[in-house]
């Protein structure tokens, strides 16, 4: 069995530079998810500035897909906020983006590259994530609703 994938549509661009139109659409759409339904723009700003934001650019230079990844660059990386635009998807442009976001240079010799998700598992065991090593070992404060219960 073949594990070929379609040609993409287009030549894809990474950008690790955002403009205030580019966050417009970013955040356009993170406010819509089931992980950040209604973060605010200033919040999803700071994000962005704390991380490595990788940025797929379409054929007129726009943005059509978003990653990610808070990281020091050298222990460990945090990979969210993925996504490929709804007129795009369905093209491989979501594992082209995860392909160079692993193997981006700032990512390299990491001792652990983690993320969650809900429904896109098989795209990611793709590329080499897999159900954690020892679950009991983690933990977290989840407030799910923070940004609904924002002033």
């Amino acid at each position: 069995m073949s594990d070929a994938r379609p040609p993409l549509p287009f030549e894809p661009v990474l950008d690790e530079h955002w403009t205030e139109a580019d966050l417009d659409v970013i955040h356009g759409f993170i406010g819509r998810t089931y992980w950040a339904a209604g973060i605010p723009r200033d919040t999803m700003r700071r994000a962005m500035a704390g991380s490595l934001n990788l940025l797929l650019r379409g054929p007129s230079g726009a943005v059509v897909g978003y990653a990610r990844v808070v990281t020091d660059r050298a222990t460990f990386a945090y990979l969210c906020d993925v996504f490929v635009l709804e007129d795009w998807q369905g093209r491989g442009l979501g594992d082209w983006l995860i392909a160079r976001v692993v193997a981006h240079p700032a990512l390299q010799g990491l001792r652990r590259f983690s993320l969650f998700t809900k429904d896109a598992h098989a795209l990611y065991a793709r590329h080499g994530f897999q159900p954690l090593a020892a679950p009991d070992r983690g933990m977290e404060r989840l407030r799910p609703d923070v940004y609904r219960a924002a002033p």
